[in-house]
């Protein structure tokens, strides 16, 4: 599980509470259901008219995905490619497609095989960027509508606090109504602050760092398999691949072949 998500959150309304208590005030004021029923309904009825049924019914798993511990191993993934360019050095590549069953991602094991039956690099090249973009275009869907839902919610919030001023405004014959007329007017602003700036937008951006490492993991992996069907070699290959991450992975001890030979 990807703990700092849920922690921040958490963290995020624990300071809101205790900011409430400093302020004197009595946290079930911040309660309000009419404002809650219109701020979160209706910012999930805008993204629900936004897209298609089908994505609609996938925005639950989205934002699940942003509590998902997910990390991408491009170390470990050079390692692999370097691995698999020495033994199609030694054995060719036709012995690569008994290697295939050891590997556990699905984008490296197509990739493999469209080598191994002798598939044109320009077009191992260009089915294997199709793919990538497919699914980059599905992460960019998602992390659209959680923005979207960032961007409405605050929107709700103030037509709910216009709804309120009106009606406040209509009962003007009882001053002592005002007071508690306005606050409640100015909790569906609260409410919808709370929904961009504490739930939409950490997710988005989470969601836009899990779609960034793996589409540079796979870019990782395409390139290795490019070189691999070239016959470059393997040492050349590993700088080659090495070149895409941070220095300080470039730093780190490299682990022992992922595939042995």
């Amino acid at each position: 599980m990807e703990i700092t998500t849920l922690l921040g959150m958490i963290l995020c309304f624990v300071f809101l509470v205790i900011s409430m208590y400093w302020g004197g005030g009595d946290v079930f004021m911040y309660l309000d259901v009419p404002s809650a029923f219109i701020v979160i309904l209706g910012s999930i009825a805008a993204v629900f008219a936004s897209y298609s049924l089908s994505d609609f019914f996938r925005f639950p798993q989205i934002i699940g995905n942003a509590f998902k511990h997910s990390s991408y191993d491009s170390v470990g993934g050079i390692n692999t490619i370097v691995s698999l360019a020495n033994i199609a050095r030694k054995e060719g590549m036709l012995a690569l497609e008994e290697r295939v069953g050891e590997l556990n991602d699905d984008y490296l094991k197509k990739g493999i095989m469209l080598v191994v039956d002798g598939t044109d690099p320009e077009l191992v090249k260009n089915i294997m960027e199709a793919e990538l973009g497919s699914i980059e275009s599905r992460h960019q869907k998602g992390v659209g509508m959680v923005e979207l839902l960032g961007a409405v919610a605050p929107a709700f919030g103030m037509m709910g606090t216009v709804i309120g001023l009106v009606i406040m405004m209509g009962r003007m014959e009882d001053p002592t109504a005002l007071g508690a007329g306005m606050a409640t007017a100015l909790i569906t602003t609260f409410y919808g602050s709370m929904i961009a700036n504490i739930i939409s937008i950490p997710i988005a951006t989470k969601l836009k760092r899990f779609s960034a490492d793996e589409i540079m993991y796979k870019e990782i992996l395409l390139e290795g398999l490019l070189s691999i069907q070239a016959g470059e070699n393997p040492r050349i290959i590993e700088e080659k691949l090495y070149s895409f991450l941070p220095r300080s992975a470039k730093e780190a001890p490299k682990p022992q072949d992922a595939i042995e030979e």
